[in-house]
This record gives structure tokens, sequence and C-alpha cells, in this order.
């Protein structure tokens, strides 16, 4: 299996090849071209990827570097100080539960400085240290101020449950429009990266804010930052398997119906396209990216590769059938060749055996998952509900 070539990593995928449009959205699965992928064990210079040493030295820093390259552009690490300071401004909702933490994140670099805020909600029961939830959120802020809205951050029954979780809004790093996104870490951190065709841009921007969260919650005292989950939905789904990658401290990534440019594979052009994506959110990838536009078929690489950049940690996707604008077949096929570096460099038992048409149920394996639902795009209890389900299986 290992020694499959370029074209031969296609085996699971083979499709009749028709010409197709990109002016409309395909929902016509005859209408899917044929797609060839790169393998992930064929080093660039064609050498096979046997041993977890090879995968962790050779062939995973390929994949990396052409994600950040061509995708994604790069997420700086470095910056000069950062520290941390609680405040309790607003009414906590949960008292009875949970202890309330907002907390200012200032980070400095180059003598200039920005702060971020997370919302933090850790249990008053048990005697901790407890794992920890993050989730990106992105939603309307809420006019009368409130912190949560349960049905997508579900905190009373996370907390009942055991988990200490954050949330911080994707603003309070980088605004989510296409005009002002640089107003925020990139303007002030790192300016150097504006006008670079593999550039800092919005999602990496969110995943940044989301190591930053982590760089909190490894010195909490209550915490433990080993049994650490990021959430995201839909563009922060995006962010946080981006994040992910580049950040090994997350033991568990769950990114909710992240579609193009997240979980789907690109190269389907089923539903949202890259140059569907790239032209309504041209703040989110990399200059690079744009170069795919309306031709996927020449990418080097698609999003099947990313969850081998977080094995052997967890990664679970999750579709919804009436969100066809996500591809939910190919968010299932994303992670069913995805884990094969868990399982065949990593040994873990995570080979996807069910063809997506015939599948009844979550399928829940030693290190990935998945689950579809019925219904539109959102972030519901029962995703979080089968998620957490998951959650108790990966840490037994």
């Amino acid at each position: 299996m290992k020694a499959l070539n370029l074209i031969l990593a296609s085996f699971l995928l083979l499709f009749p090849l028709k010409s197709m449009s990109q002016t409309s959205a395909n929902y016509d699965e005859s209408k899917v071209p044929a797609l060839m992928f790169a393998d992930p064990f064929v080093s660039e210079k064609g050498n096979l990827i046997k041993t977890v040493p090879d995968w962790e030295t050779i062939r995973r820093p390929e994949i990396l570097r052409l994600f950040q390259d061509e995708v994604y552009g790069k997420i700086p690490t470095d910056f000069d100080a950062i520290s941390f300071q609680v405040e309790n401004k607003t009414t906590n909702p949960f008292p009875d539960i949970a202890e309330l933490e907002e907390v200012n994140i200032t980070i400095e670099r180059n003598g200039k400085s920005h702060t971020m805020r997370i919302n933090f909600f850790i249990p008053k029961k048990g005697n901790g240290p407890f794992p920890v939830i993050l989730l990106i959120n992105y939603l309307p802020k809420y006019p009368d101020g409130k912190l949560v809205d349960e049905a997508f951050w579900p905190v009373p029954e996370l907390i009942k449950r055991g988990f200490a979780t954050a949330s911080f809004h994707v603003e309070t790093v980088a605004p989510d429009i296409t005009e002002s996104f640089q107003n925020g870490i990139i303007s002030t951190l790192y300016p150097e990266q504006i006008g670079q065709a593999n550039g800092l841009k919005a999602l990496g921007a969110w995943g940044w804010g989301a190591m930053r969260a982590m760089d909190y919650f490894t010195q909490h005292p209550k915490i433990d930052s080993k049994k650490s989950i990021l959430v995201g939905h839909s563009r922060t789904g995006k962010a946080a398997l981006w994040a992910s990658a580049n950040d090994p401290r997350w033991a568990i990534t769950y990114p909710n119906e992240s579609g193009c440019g997240g979980a789907a594979l690109s190269k389907r052009k089923y539903g949202e396209t890259v140059g569907a994506i790239n032209g309504r959110f041209p703040h989110w990838f990399a200059d690079n990216f744009r170069k795919y536009n309306e031709k996927e078929e020449i990418l080097p690489l698609d999003q099947h590769l990313l969850p081998g950049l977080i094995a052997p940690r967890g990664v679970y996707y999750s579709s919804a059938r009436a969100d066809q604008w996500s591809d939910p077949k190919g968010e299932y096929l994303g992670i069913q060749l995805g884990s094969r570096v868990a399982a065949e460099i990593y040994g873990k038992k995570a080979v996807f055996d069910q063809d997506f048409e015939v599948l009844n149920g979550p399928v829940h394996l030693e290190s990935v998952g998945y689950h579809i639902r019925e219904g539109k795009h959102n972030l519901t209890w029962e995703d979080w509900k089968l998620f957490l389900e998951f959650v108790e299986k990966v840490e037994k």
C-alpha cells in the first residue's frame, strides 16, 4: 500500500472525467472529475516513507511546507514576550457550576503589542486538573453582552462532563473582513507578512490565536493541557485544522463542517470550489492559493494530507446532509484517505472501511472519527454529543 505512486493513490476515488463549469456549483456526482492525489508515503525525491522517523523528518515537513506555500500561508511562531491578565468584568452566567476567567493575553514583538481576549470557564466541582476544550468563534457578537450561545457552545454540558472550556472571537485576533483583516496581529506584530505570496492571512491568524490560548492553558494549575481539544465550525474549522497541523499541543482536533479548504477534497470540484471561496473570501488563504481557481487539478496536494500532519493525535470530522455546499462526501473521503498515516505509520486502528453511501451512524475509531447528521450547516448539540462520545472512547 505504501508504495502507491501518484496515480495509484487515487484508488478510492475514480470517477468519469467530464467537463464542468465553475460558474455554478456542481452537486452532481457524475460530474466530479477523475481524482489523482499526492501519495503521503512517497517523498518529493521519490523515496518510500515507511517509518515514524522517515515520516516526521522527511515527508511531514514537505507536506507542511506545501500547505504553507500553496494554501494557508505561514503561521509565525516568534514573539518577544507574552503576558496574561485575568479580569472579571462580565457577570458569570453559570456561577453554580463554573468559575469564569476573562483573560487578556498580550503579545509583544519588535516594540509593539497586541491584546486578545479569551472567555474561560473552569468547573467548580472536581479536583482537576481538567481537560480543556477551546472553541474558535466567528458568530456575530451578542448585543446584550452575553458570552454564550448554548446551542453553539454548550458550556453547562461541557462543565458537567468535567471539561474546562474557553472561546475567543476571531475579531480579537484578525477581523473577518477583506478590507480590514490585517488590522489585528498582522499589521501590528507581523507586518513583514503583508504582500508575501505565502504570507499570514486570516485563517492562519485565527490559528495563531488558538496557539496563544494554549500558551495560557499550559501554565494554568487547574488545566491538563495534554488533554486539550480544539474545535471550530465552518471557517474556524479550517483554522482549527491548520492550527493543529502547526501546533502539536492539541490532543484532539474537531473541525465541524469545514468544507472547502478544510476537510473536503478540493479536486472534487463539488459544492464550494477553490475559485468560489477565494472570490468570496480573499482574505482567508494565501495569495498563492488563487493560482488554483478553476484549476484544482494542478494542485500539488489536497486536503487528505491534513489529518496526516496531525497524526497520531486525534482528528474528528463531521458533516450535515443538507450542507451540500460543504461537500459531505468530500469531507468523509478526506478523513478516509487522511487516516492512512495514523494507521500505516503509527499503527492506529484508523481504517474507514465503509463507503460514504452506506454509512449508518458515526464511525469512532482509535484516533479518528466521523459522523453525518440530518439538517443544515450549523454546530448543534447533536454534533457535540456525538463528538464527546468519540472523546470518551479516545481518552480511555
